[in-house]
């Protein structure tokens, strides 16, 4: 299973998107607090849809939590200033899961986080003019390649829901 962790998102509607990402992808979603907004906010249920209620989903209140919860869980740190290409990283392992931590729009995971997990942190390429991707966007890249090293486990690679192909 993908575990996607989110660091104090701040917009609803990238929530919503991640989480419907996460439903479709049969992924985890990690979301530590604070965060800035209620999760019936109507925004990030616009961009959720209906698959908001089946998302799986926990909430911590703070990192301090969330490290207490996980444990000594291997987790990566996608960030502007990751070490490692994602797409370089063997993820292929079909039994092992996989924690992917991703930071609030505005500033990102937190400096001093990064700097004592600096081996495990990835970037995604892009111009070294752009600040940043949309969150919900990087949150579909990275775990849509971790998913094809995989070899989409338990995924639908054809509709089954009108059973048409082309």
């Amino acid at each position: 299973m993908i575990h996607i962790i989110l660091f104090h998102p701040e917009i609803p509607a990238n929530t919503g998107n991640i989480l419907r990402t996460a439903m479709a992808t049969n992924s985890m979603v990690h979301i530590i607090g604070p965060i800035p907004f209620d999760l019936s906010d109507k925004s990030l249920k616009r961009a959720g849809m209906d698959y908001l209620k089946e998302a799986n989903y926990v909430i911590y209140p703070s990192y301090e939590d969330f490290v207490e919860k996980m444990g000594d869980k291997h987790i990566y740190y996608v960030t502007k200033y990751g070490v490692n290409v994602y797409s370089n990283v063997d993820f292929s392992d079909p039994i092992e899961d996989v924690y992917v931590m991703f930071g609030k729009e505005s500033t990102g995971i937190d400096k001093d986080i990064l700097s004592a997990h600096k081996k495990d942190t990835l970037r995604i390429p892009m111009l070294s003019t752009a600040r940043s991707l949309n969150l919900s966007n990087s949150v579909a890249i990275v775990v849509y390649d971790i998913l094809r090293q995989k070899n989409f486990p338990s995924l639908a690679t054809f509709d089954m829901i009108k059973k048409y192909t082309i």
